[in-house]
Order: structure tokens, then sequence, then C-alpha cells
């Protein structure tokens, strides 16, 4: 195989594992969810027993990246690739360690009734995980129109949360008794938006990708 076709058929299995490991930050954040609003203790352990994987890959994925800038010396665009993808890699991997906190306040709520329905918590939620699909196809096609796209959606989870988060503190005024569990409904809440603010980085990392420079896109 020609040096050349070997850096390709390498940056494409780096392209593959990125691909696997958002497919895990968005199986995480699922898992999670829905752990939550069945209040499924065992769910949510298997959640953050199952948080290796996502390492394992993150750690595959720099290895990858350090050995093809050892070896091939890269330039331009082909060095932005491999720098984008630790960068995007390590975005990805903190998005799932966000879907093992939330299993954690589930398991901190434990059975006790949810004080409300989660329909905003799963709105933040889909809205999240689109984001990251489409940051990933945004990433493959090096696409910037779609990762301007994906910032944009950012608005709509920050919006979501500020107004759960209002919902929250009114009903803590009603049923102080129910603080505890208000206190982990909010750090979920938090951990899907700073999960939205995470897929808006991969965005402005794509735009550094395709212009060679860095974009501010949380403006």
């Amino acid at each position: 195989m020609a040096v050349r076709e070997r850096f390709e058929y390498d940056l494409q299995e780096l392209q593959k594992k990125l691909i696997e490991i958002g497919n895990f930050a968005v199986e995480a954040l699922h898992r999670s969810v829905e752990a939550l609003e069945t209040q499924n203790i065992e769910l949510a352990l298997e959640i953050i027993d199952d948080d290796n994987q996502a390492d394992i890959l993150y750690e595959e994925i720099n290895d990858l990246a350090i050995l093809l800038i050892a070896k091939q010396q890269p330039v331009a665009i082909d060095l932005r690739r491999i720098i984008v993808a630790i960068k995007i890699a390590t975005d990805i991997e903190r998005i799932a360690d966000f879907g093992v906190n939330i299993a954690k306040s589930t398991i901190r709520i434990g059975s006790e009734p949810l004080i409300k329905p989660i329909e905003h918590i799963k709105e933040m939620y889909e809205i999240s995980t689109e984001m990251l699909r489409l940051s990933l196809e945004a990433f493959t096609d090096e696409d910037i129109a779609k990762a301007k796209k994906v910032a944009d959606m950012d608005d709509q989870v920050d919006d979501l949360y500020g107004e759960t988060i209002k919902e929250l503190l009114q009903i803590n005024l009603q049923k102080p008794e129910y603080l505890p569990q208000i206190t982990q409904l909010s750090f979920v809440c938090r951990y899907l938006e700073r999960a939205a603010d995470h897929v808006t980085n991969i965005s402005e990392h794509i735009f550094y990708l395709v212009k060679g420079r860095q974009y501010d896109l949380n403006n």
C-alpha cells in the first residue's frame, strides 16, 4: 500500500472511531434519560459500568491520531483533520460522561415519585442528540452549513433549560421537602445543556477544519 493510500486508510479508521464514540454517547444519553423517566436503578447502574467503553474508544482515537502525526507528518488540511478529530473526541467523551452523571442523579432520586413529568428534559435530550448526529454528519461531509445549523439549535436547549429551572424553583417554593429531588433534576438539566454546548464546540471545530481559523458560534 502506497504511503498516501495508507494515510487515507488510517484517516478513515479515525473517522470510523469518531462515529463509533459518537453513537455511544447518543446511546448513553438515551439510556440515561430512559432510566430517569422509568426510575430504573438497574439500568442506571449499567450505564455507569459501560462508561469505560467510551474511555477506551477515546484512547484509541488519541493513539491513532498521535501515530498518524508522528509517522506521516501531515500538513495543512490533513493536519487539521487529525487535530479536529482529537478535539471532537474530547467533546464526545465528555458528553458520554454526562450520561453517567444523569444515571447517578437517577440513583440519588431512587424510587421517590417524580415531582413533575420530565417532558422538557426529554426535549432537551432529543435536541442535543440530534445535534450530535448532525455534527458527526457535518464532520464527515466537511459541511459548514450543517455545522452552523447544529450550533443554532443550541438556543432551543438553552431556552428549555431556563424554562425548566424556573419551573423547578417554583415547585421548590411550594414543596420545599422535595429539594433533594429538585436539586438532582436541576443537575440533569444542566448536564443536557452542557452536552449541547459541547456539540456546539464540535461545530466550531468543523469550521476550523474547513476554513482554517477559529469561529465562536455561541454568540
